[in-house]
């Protein structure tokens, strides 16, 4: 289960094309790109705004004694 084969690409192509036509579809894959382009920005950015936040966090500046 949750293996994709070649049949079920096609028919989710064709049911694509039959929705929206064949002149939607530069369109659609154009936005599609942009989406998952934004989603990988702001996952890297959460990735790294954590990173930053837990190594201030284990550094802790020693009081004098």
């Amino acid at each position: 289960m949750g293996n994709i084969g070649v049949g079920e690409i096609l028919i989710l192509v064709l049911v694509v094309l039959i929705l929206f036509g064949p002149n939607k579809l530069p369109e659609l894959g154009k936005a599609l790109g942009k989406a998952v382009g934004e989603f990988r920005r702001g996952i890297k950015e959460g990735f790294d705004e954590k990173e930053s936040s837990s190594k201030s966090d284990s550094v802790t500046p020693s009081k004098p004694v």
